[in-house]
């Protein structure tokens, strides 16, 4: 098995995260992998928010709660230092499936570099609202962007969780 089929095969989400924030460098590289996930016709149409700030970080989980019907002080993100936002342009067809591969992407280059990961839902509904609306405003983005998805990030705090056992008959040949 080669390399990147282990890493693929052996990263699992991440429901528990220290409290330490990865280097600008592996961030950096997370997201420079994100950035070369295949696009429907090579239209790049994801970008890719890298939330540090906690004081940001920790607005974007309360939203996020707020929409998943969690009680005040849930923390979605599970304590990840780092939340990196997929968005993509609304208008591209292939949105939802470009910004998808840019998180399974990142997922599986933050496990090789001994980060962990969970994807975690509500980006559509955080940039249908104001809240999301309002973050675009404040990097610059204009344009009409769908979320996609948020990826916490950082380093686990508890082992990784064995893989659960692979329900049988879901790949089939037509030879």
């Amino acid at each position: 098995m080669s390399v990147i089929q282990e890493q693929l095969r052996s990263r699992r989400s991440c429901r528990k995260f220290k409290p330490v924030m990865p280097s600008r460098e592996e961030i950096d590289q997370i997201i420079g992998v994100g950035l070369y996930a295949p696009t429907g016709m090579g239209k790049q149409s994801t970008r890719i928010i890298a939330v540090t700030n906690k004081k940001l970080r920790d607005l974007i989980a309360d939203e996020n709660a707020r929409i998943g019907g969690w009680d005040a002080g849930f923390d979605p993100f599970y304590g990840a230092p780092v939340i990196l936002i997929v968005i993509a342009d609304a208008s591209v067809p292939t949105a939802v499936y470009d910004g998808s591969c840019a998180l399974a992407q990142m997922m599986t280059s933050a496990h090789d570099l001994g980060l962990s990961t969970c994807w975690i839902h509500r980006a559509k509904e955080e940039f249908e609202e104001e809240f999301g609306k309002k973050i675009l405003a404040e990097i610059g983005l204009t344009g009409d962007y769908i979320g996609i998805g948020h990826l916490a990030l950082g380093y686990a705090d508890a082992p990784a969780a064995a893989p659960a056992e692979r329900l049988p008959d879901r790949a089939f040949y037509l030879d």
